[in-house]
């Protein structure tokens, strides 16, 4: 994960000023297509442009259907249409994921955020998705809305329970305004601002957005969607696609994204400074068998300036200890240091010695087993 989270380090943040300015344009820039479920494509003609490497497509949406329909005719009939097309839209992934490996493009899902348990949502994607370790996973916010998107405290658990589960985090694919708040408040989502960027912004220049945060670059830049192109005129065609298909670029060539792909890693920090604890349950919660497993937070590392005041505070009190040692003892209860340390375990041990003392005319060397004699 340090070699994951190193290459990350190398290759998204050493964008050079022109990957900021329209890199699609360049024929050195690998490029990515993300699509849905309702995107056709026509993989044949898709596969002569040599520059697209990776293929994202959507996997999950929020959480997962329920397996068992309840309600009125109504709210049956609209439960298990949305089961038939969560069913429909798994067989589309798997089948494309089948094809894009066989014309030799890397694979990645991501999961389309929605308000609702960040678990079971994080365990919907990977049920969904059952991805290889080479397979890219990402996490897709949309807004900073956490009435119709999911919010960035759940965010963070969410991609908590992904390395859980995984062993590695997704990316991040978001939008300018969202960003920048992560950024912004980073020590508050110390896993979010740290992810690999998948950035969206459909201008043709983002020099000014960056460094933002933690981010010094993105990992994929989505610059071409329905929003800036139609049948007159799109920054980029891809052949055998509509022209609202997603098309993403990379600051890097193709073989250098094949070497990061899937990242998987955290910007400049290893995946081992984190910690994941489960909150205990009650025995009694536990057999009743609807449990929800909670993790407690991960408080943020100490900075420097932190661990220096309480080295300095401690060996304040130790110097302080050691001269009311040193200078004899003062008057009253001793507040500070050794002094006070020491005294109490004088204290202590003079009171257990006497709590032991043998009662009068009992040899203490004597074991208890021997009777007095007669």
């Amino acid at each position: 994960m340090v070699l994951a989270a190193a290459a990350i380090a190398t290759a998204t943040p050493s964008a050079q000023a022109s990957d900021f300015t329209e890199p699609w344009k360049r024929e050195d820039r690998a490029l990515v297509i993300d699509a849905y479920e309702y995107n056709s494509i026509d993989w044949m003609a898709l596969a002569t442009d040599k520059r697209i490497t990776g293929f994202i497509n959507k996997a999950s949406d929020g959480l997962p259907p329920p397996y068992a329909c309840k309600g009125d005719e109504t709210e049956v009939r609209l439960c298990r249409a949305l089961f038939r097309r969560h069913a429909v839209a798994k067989e589309l992934f798997h089948t494309r994921r089948t094809i894009a490996r066989a014309l030799g493009l890397e694979w990645g899902a991501y999961h389309l955020a929605r308000p609702g348990n960040p678990i079971e949502q994080a365990n919907n994607f990977i049920d969904f998705a059952n991805p290889g370790p080479d397979d890219l996973l990402a996490l897709d916010i949309e807004d900073n809305d956490p009435e119709k998107w999911m919010s960035l405290e759940d965010a963070e658990e969410f991609v908590r329970h992904v390395h859980r589960r995984v062993g590695r985090f997704p990316i991040l694919y978001t939008n300018g305004t969202t960003a920048k708040h992560i950024a912004d408040n980073r020590i508050r989502y110390p896993l979010l601002s740290r992810l690999p960027l998948w950035y969206a912004r459909y201008k043709p220049d983002i020099d000014m957005h960056f460094p933002k945060g933690n981010w010094r670059g993105y990992a994929l830049w989505q610059f071409a969607t329905q929003a800036n192109c139609n049948a007159r005129r799109c920054p980029y065609r891809v052949p055998g696609t509509p022209y609202d298909i997603d098309v993403n670029v990379a600051a890097m060539t193709a073989e250098e994204l094949r070497k990061a792909w899937p990242f998987g890693g955290l910007i400049d920090v290893p995946a081992e400074m984190l910690v994941s604890v489960p909150v205990p349950v009650a025995r009694a919660e536990g057999l009743k068998g609807e449990v929800r497993i909670a993790y407690a937070e991960v408080l943020p590392l100490p900075s420097f300036g932190q661990l220096a005041a309480a080295v300095g505070e401690g060996w304040q009190k130790m110097r302080q200890g050691w001269s009311l040692a040193m200078n004899g003892l003062p008057m009253g209860r001793y507040r500070h240091g050794m002094a006070e340390y020491t005294i109490a375990r004088l204290e202590a041990l003079t009171q257990q010695v006497a709590a032991a003392a043998p009662p009068a005319g009992v040899d203490p060397i004597s074991t208890g087993s021997l009777e007095p004699k007669r």
